[in-house]
């Protein structure tokens, strides 16, 4: 998973936030540098997640760091990888690049804040999203996500959506 930016995120300090991302899913956590003084910060950090259950979702949830008291929540969202799994499992070979293999719509049940779509990049699947945050009043995460098979992992043989 790639965390790549943030878009108007929510103002936690006098005039701006210091967000950082935190990525849960399962007992993993990991987390984005601190971008100081920015709404509209711009990480480009990738994380590799080890999927043990299909049916467990990865949570972002972004702060504002703070030196002398706790960090300030500034939303939260949820990625369902189902449907990147579902284009993966297609078996697809030689499509030309930028190709969209699936269209997801937003709805009460994603984060998405628009239209997210699985795209053919050199010779894999991509799932492209710009996620709105929950619990908050303004603020958007754009990400990405690849499936990648792990040499001695059992991959995508034994999913079942």
């Amino acid at each position: 998973m790639v965390v790549g930016s943030g878009i108007n995120l929510a103002i936690r300090d006098a005039r701006a936030s210091d967000p950082y991302v935190v990525v849960k899913m399962g007992d993993q956590k990991l987390k984005t540098r601190v971008i100081k003084n920015n709404c509209n910060p711009t990480w480009d950090e990738e994380f590799t997640l080890f999927v043990k259950d299909v049916n467990t979702l990865v949570h972002l949830t972004v702060y504002d760091k703070d030196t002398f008291t706790v960090d300030d929540k500034m939303g939260e969202a949820e990625v369902d990888f189902k449907p990147l799994l579902k284009c993966k499992m297609m078996g697809l070979k030689n499509l030309p690049d930028g190709c969209a293999v699936k269209r997801i719509q937003p709805n009460r049940s994603n984060c998405l804040a628009e239209e997210s779509s699985c795209i053919w990049r050199n010779g894999d699947i991509f799932q492209g999203m710009i996620l709105r945050l929950k619990n908050v009043e303004r603020g958007e995460l754009v990400v990405e996500m690849e499936w990648v098979d792990v040499v001695g992992c059992r991959g995508l043989s034994h999913v079942q959506l």
